[in-house]
């Protein structure tokens, strides 16, 4: 069980290594123990992150309680929530790769057995799980949990509500009072936010994968339920270590079918497709983006959660949270059940105890009564995405949208030009030099989304971009447009007026200009100076894969 951690515990011509663990604490009968590395991304400044920690603590309890060592160390994370619509939303996604890197040197650097990553906000978990596939060590990923709702007026509220109130501000159907009433209550305590955005998608999606503990996904930030599933982990990982259990052995691609077909029965975030394709790469697993479209195809969207329905969460938990809604796929053959999962069990003998979803309950609809009948994300294909592009189409919004181009070099234009309403019914926003390495960083844009929701324009306007979108994201938007702008594709050559038609029952996008003044405009192209000449982002943008791969940097 020490295979790792016995090349610096037990070599004789290691004596510097012993004496510097009996420094920590351990003594000669701890050092014939494994070393479990317990990655925490806990910090002060979010509170999706801020009661990591603690968790972490109570996780290397649980461990010690083992013949186990827990050794605690701490890695980065970036505040999606409170650098939206900012520059330093631009290190969002290369955080991933950041966090991921710290993992896997600080795993292997200092020879630990196994590994406990506790994650909160949306990079931490595709991070984590990337380093997990690479040192492929007994690993489980612990998920801290989602935020309480917030509520004002007796409506319940979460972070893209103080989004979409500044859109009403600005569209002149709210106060300034009821605006700072609503951002003030909108998060009211620790936790990831509470809707199907990207930390809950990942994290439903991860224990999908067997990576997680059951009700890992859906056990409230503050909850003795979570304090109970940290009390587990010290047996889990023990279990993991004797059984020689590795992260290569969970995550096959049936597991990540399994994982995206809940994606698409909760409705979750687009960013999933980008972590999936990173994540499959980690583990060795060819996945395309046309595999996905397959699994969209084939599985319909049930779950009434926010950003498009009414839920949160907290909701899907008391209803019977994560499993419940596995056992309802299990048992209508939309999951293979004889996936292994870190319980050391298989999917199916871990669902065999499980309740069923509660009676009554309409947080998730029947197959029967489906909120659309295939799922809402869609790769999209055509001349002005070549490479692909992905959509997040609900169907309340409809299925198709034609209109006349609105064209935005910057996201900061965008919003500037949605405050100043020059945004129509009928527009098709493009908002470009916003992808991987245009951005840099490839940022979210809730906020010209959310902007447009407030505005009440939601039904009537598209967006389109080579960046990405929050999980908080809704309407008519198509992101992860491929090739980007900044390396010269079609998106990089819209005009103002030209018509593009966007059509998620064929899966295309089409920019109506012919081959030749298309081939016109890039003779007189020219890319824009890159923004960074310094520093992480120059290096991101100058490693970093396209969208349709994952966005990876160790290729």
């Amino acid at each position: 069980m020490n295979k790792y951690s016995k090349a610096v515990t037990q070599d004789p011509t290691q004596p510097a290594a012993k004496a510097m663990l009996h420094a920590v604490g351990l003594s000669n009968n701890d050092l014939n123990n494994p070393l479990v590395g317990i990655a925490s991304t806990g910090y002060d400044g979010n509170p999706c992150n801020m009661h990591l920690n603690d968790l972490a603590q109570n996780i290397k309890n649980s461990i010690n309680l083992q013949k186990l060592n827990g050794l605690i160390f701490n890695t980065i994370g970036i505040s999606d929530g409170i650098s939206m619509g900012t520059e330093g939303m631009r290190y969002s996604l290369p955080s991933r790769d950041v966090i991921a890197d710290s993992i896997e040197m600080v795993t292997q650097g200092m020879s630990y057995d196994a590994n406990i990553s506790v994650v909160g906000c949306d990079k931490n978990m595709p991070g984590a799980m990337m380093a997990m596939l690479r040192f492929n060590r007994p690993s489980i990923l612990v998920y801290g949990g989602t935020i309480s709702a917030g509520c004002h007026d007796g409506k319940k509220l979460d972070v893209v509500s103080a989004f979409e109130a500044w859109g009403e501000k600005v569209a002149g159907k709210m106060d300034e009072d009821t605006y700072e009433l609503i951002i003030q209550k909108a998060c009211p305590s620790a936790g990831a936010c509470g809707g199907m955005y990207t930390a809950n998608t990942m994290a439903s999606a991860i224990e999908a994968m067997g990576m997680s503990l059951p009700f890992n996904a859906s056990n409230p930030a503050i909850s003795e339920n979570k304090n109970q599933e940290c009390g587990e982990l010290g047996e889990a990982i023990y279990h993991l270590l004797e059984k020689d259990i590795k992260p290569r052995d969970i995550v096959t691609k049936k597991a990540l079918t399994n994982a995206f077909r809940l994606v698409i029965i909760l409705g979750g975030s687009t960013n999933a497709v980008l972590h999936f394709l990173a994540i499959a790469d980690a583990a060795g697993i060819e996945f395309s983006l046309k595999e996905f479209q397959k699994i969209s195809d084939e599985t319909p969207f049930l779950a009434d959660l926010k950003p498009s329905g009414k839920y949160l969460m907290e909701d899907l938990h008391k209803v019977g949270g994560i499993p419940a809604v596995m056992k309802y796929m299990l048992d209508n053959g939309l999951l293979y059940g004889d996936c292994l999962t870190v319980t050391g069990k298989t999917i199916s003998e871990n669902l065999s105890h499980v309740d069923y979803l509660k009676p009554n309950q309409d947080v998730i609809h029947s197959l029967e009564k489906p909120i659309k009948a295939s799922g809402h994300i869609r790769m999209l294909f055509g001349n002005l995405a070549s490479e692909g592009s992905v959509a997040k189409i609900t169907g309340k919004e409809g299925l198709n949208f034609s209109g006349p181009a609105k064209v935005f070099d910057s996201e900061k234009l965008a919003n500037q030009g949605i405050a100043n309403g020059k945004i129509n019914k009928g527009d098709v926003v493009v908002i470009r030099y916003e992808g991987p390495k245009g951005g840099p960083g490839m940022p979210e844009m809730l906020k010209p989304t959310a902007a447009i929701i407030g505005a009440g324009l939601g039904n009537d306007v598209a967006l389109i971009t080579d960046g990405r979108f929050s999980g908080g994201t809704h309407g008519f938007v198509v992101g992860h447009i491929t090739p980007e702008a900044q390396v010269g594709g079609t998106i990089a050559l819209v005009k103002n007026g030209d018509e593009i038609t966007i059509d998620a029952q064929s899966n295309e996008i089409i920019l109506h200009v012919n081959s030749e003044e298309l081939t016109a405009r890039k003779q007189n192209w020219r890319p824009p100076t890159m923004k960074y000449n310094r520093g992480v982002l120059h290096k991101y943008a100058r490693n970093v894969s396209s969208a349709s791969t994952g966005c990876l940097t160790d290729v």
